[in-house]
């Protein structure tokens, strides 16, 4: 009787189930972990936005805070308070690591802006991530799990 060489028919099923189980229980906790990753970027990238504010507020005196990211972004040589070269070009363009940044409402006296907001929202809900966040000039950060709106107006705060 001669032996035959390779794997059965039920012996491949076998082990593309076995695989199949094993991908079943790792793609989600990659997706959780992606999100987390995501929203500790912006966060982090909202504290930068504070500093980077505090920065140009400090440096243009005359003009206040910058109130959008274009202003705070990369682009003229010498810099100036159109483009002041404080933050990438990534975060100056609005977004970054599956969110979306954008400026909320501004006040000013005269000519001067003195006070901002930014807020963060993921590109994707429920994807890139599941919080909103947003800071003012006061450097406080905020969250929320239903709008950026939401989130200037409730006190959930990240220490």
């Amino acid at each position: 009787m001669q032996r035959q060489k390779g794997f059965s028919l039920i012996e491949l099923l076998i082990v593309v189930a076995i695989i199949l189980i094993i991908a079943g229980i790792a793609i989600p906790n990659m997706m959780r972990a992606r999100i987390a990753a995501n929203e500790a970027s912006a966060v982090n990238s909202l504290r930068t936005l504070t500093s980077a504010e505090a920065t140009y507020n400090s440096t243009y005196p005359n003009v206040g805070y910058a109130c959008n990211l274009a202003a705070l972004g990369p682009g003229k040589t010498p810099p100036d308070s159109t483009a002041a070269g404080i933050i990438d070009s990534v975060l100056a363009n609005g977004a970054k690591a599956g969110y979306t940044f954008a400026p909320g409402a501004c006040a000013k006296a005269g000519n001067v802006t003195t006070s901002f907001q930014y807020g963060a929202a993921p590109a994707s809900p429920t994807q890139s991530g599941t919080r909103y966040f947003c800071t003012d000039n006061s450097g406080i950060l905020r969250f929320s799990l239903v709008s950026v709106a939401d989130c200037y107006a409730n006190n959930n705060i990240i220490q």
